[in-house]
């Protein structure tokens, strides 16, 4: 045969043994999960052949399986692996049983979450936020502490906050260890490894289908009617249809608000306007003082500046005092307009309670605020004294005659 002949037999051979797949080297990522050969069983170590160039090997924790015990293996069974790494650096092709029940364990829980299937977890840790729950495979997630039904965190059953309460709650949550709590995943993401649960959406299934229809119809700028589901320091919780809200402190009241409680308790009806709906109504904000008459309007249509008005301290600061005019307007009277000498102590001057007259420097409808003097009333009447000592009799009884002349018409 000649040469060429030869050649050209060599070549169509190669070419059909690179066309047959099942003689071609098979190509493999980490995290590919696919069916092998066991090859050999040893002391801690089976090797398995997926059809790589090299064979696999499979050691150490990565045998670990609650579904499948590697001692019982034996050359020829078929088994399922994860490919940790297609080479180390010694180019040994790295495999896994455990990580293969893990991936399946997160591809059932996407179907959970897509079907919104119930998870039973046990907690195995507490923190300030929430609980860290196992779920299975060695899979862990979290479940915030608004997410837990309130009578496992608060004794009241209803959300509270503040210093003591905090270690109180802490020490309810502690309490959970080793418990088993039924939830539903609201957020998962396989690539960061984060899961978050909510025993609520289990607990408060009725709710939830009613919160899903307020929420499909409500809009920020609507008046719903709610109660109030929960007390804090800096504001109120409102549940209106089962859209629950906060309502902050300076969303509560045009007047500043000193005690919470004293407005409210829980249960209690009221009306609240939506102001805010974000993270697909995860975030819920109301507002109670919109829709009330804003007394600031009235304010400064009866006063402006330069007059003198009657006011009540309502706080001393290092800088000066807060006076209260009327409802829902206030002003402050800076540490230099106090008096007409020095003050290093405002307190020396006025106290929390009193009363006092005060002449209005400044109004700022922006700022809601008015600045306020209380030299500038003690200087006019010295100079009304003044004025009046310097008078004849007169004078001053013609003074007075004009005043009340003035005051009948």
């Amino acid at each position: 045969m000649a040469k060429k002949d030869i050649n050209k037999d060599l070549y169509s051979q190669i070419d059909e043994y690179l066309d047959d797949k099942s003689k071609q080297i098979k190509q493999f990522s980490r995290g590919d999960i696919v069916e092998g050969t066991v090859m050999d069983v040893r002391d801690g170590l089976v090797i398995v052949d997926i059809g790589y160039k090299s064979e696999g090997i499979i050691a150490g924790r990565e045998l670990k399986s609650d579904s499948l015990d590697w001692t019982k293996l034996v050359p020829g069974d078929k088994v399922l692996v994860y490919v940790v790494k297609p080479e180390d650096e010694e180019g040994q092709l790295i495999l896994s049983i455990r990580r293969t029940q893990q991936a399946s364990a997160w591809i059932t829980l996407e179907k959970a979450k897509e079907s919104n299937d119930v998870v039973e977890t046990e907690v195995v840790e507490a923190n300030n936020g929430g609980l860290i729950v196992e779920i299975s495979q060695g899979i862990r997630g979290f479940i915030p502490t608004s997410q837990l039904d309130a009578t496992r965190v608060y004794a009241s059953g209803v959300r509270q906050v503040g210093k003591d309460i905090s270690s109180k709650v802490q020490k309810r949550l502690n309490s959970l260890i080793g418990e088993k709590i039924q939830t539903r995943i609201i957020e998962l993401d396989r690539e960061k490894n984060r899961i978050i649960l909510s025993e609520k959406r289990v607990t408060q299934e009725g709710d939830a289908e009613q919160r899903d229809q307020t929420l499909r119809k409500t809009k920020e700028g609507d008046v719903i009617k709610g109660t109030v589901s929960g007390i804090t320091p800096y504001g109120i919780f409102v549940n209106a249809q089962g859209l629950e809200g906060l309502v902050h402190l300076s969303e509560l009241s045009w007047d500043k608000v000193e005690d919470v409680g004293s407005l409210y308790k829980v249960g209690d009806p009221i009306d609240v306007m939506v102001i805010g709906i974000s993270d697909g109504g995860k975030r819920v904000a109301y507002s109670v003082k919109r829709l009330q008459n804003d007394p600031w309007s009235e304010a400064i249509s009866q006063y402006k500046v330069g007059d003198i008005v009657e006011g009540e301290v309502q706080k001393v600061v290092p800088y000066g005092a807060f006076i209260r005019i009327g409802k829902g307007l206030n002003g402050l009277i800076h540490i230099s307009e106090l008096s007409d000498k020095l003050v290093k102590d405002p307190s020396d001057i006025v106290k929390a309670g009193q009363e006092v007259k005060v002449k209005i420097l400044s109004i700022s409808s922006t700022e809601r605020h008015l600045g306020l003097s209380l030299k500038a009333v003690d200087q006019e009447n010295a100079e009304i004294t003044e004025a009046r000592e310097k008078m004849s009799d007169e004078e001053l009884s013609e003074a007075v005659e004009e005043a009340i002349t003035e005051e009948i018409k």
